[in-house]
């Protein structure tokens, strides 16, 4: 009965172990993909532009004719520091659950964007990594891709601190 009772414990260690490698691995990816988003817009042709991105990134926001103009220039204001700040938060594993929750609802309305831009048939850049990236098909496929990685991390992030809290008690 103790060899059935070790390997079970084994196991639970081992998988309990990889489900942490994997979280890690995840956060760390998503994370360096937004702050590498974040210095595209900040950084672009040769040089850092920060004081005048968010002209350049209003016009990528405001083609989507979603949203006010005052709107829009707070967001090409403040979008790429919110994404720098959740990349680095992401590498750090700084409030992990709160900081991937937010980071899966930043993704989700980044999609349902581009998604209703697809159906309008707007021909716009996404605004996704600098200003020279058309919208279509492989740009939400690819941030439909990094919302399951978002959202894998965020399951992962909770069952991870639930985890901890059980094993406390």
């Amino acid at each position: 009965m103790a060899s059935t009772t070790a390997i079970a414990s084994d196991s639970t260690a081992h998988s309990i172990a990889w489900g942490r490698y994997s979280l890690l691995f995840g956060r760390i990816a998503l994370g360096a993909i937004f702050v590498y988003a974040a210095y595209s817009k900040l950084h672009f042709g040769g040089g850092w532009h920060l004081h005048d991105y968010q002209f350049f990134f209003s016009m990528a926001i405001d083609s989507y004719k979603m949203l006010p103009l005052a709107m829009v220039q707070q967001l090409g204001a403040g979008l790429p520091w919110l994404e720098l700040v959740l990349g680095i938060f992401l590498i750090a594993g700084i409030a992990l659950r709160w900081t991937s929750v937010a980071t899966s609802g930043l993704l989700l309305v980044f999609i349902g964007a581009m998604t209703r831009a697809k159906i309008l048939g707007l021909e716009i850049n996404c605004g996704c990594f600098g200003n020279n990236e058309k919208l279509g098909a492989w740009t939400l496929l690819r941030d439909s891709s990094l919302l399951v990685l978002a959202l894998a991390v965020t399951v992962g992030a909770f069952l991870i601190k639930k985890r901890n809290i059980a094993s406390a008690n």
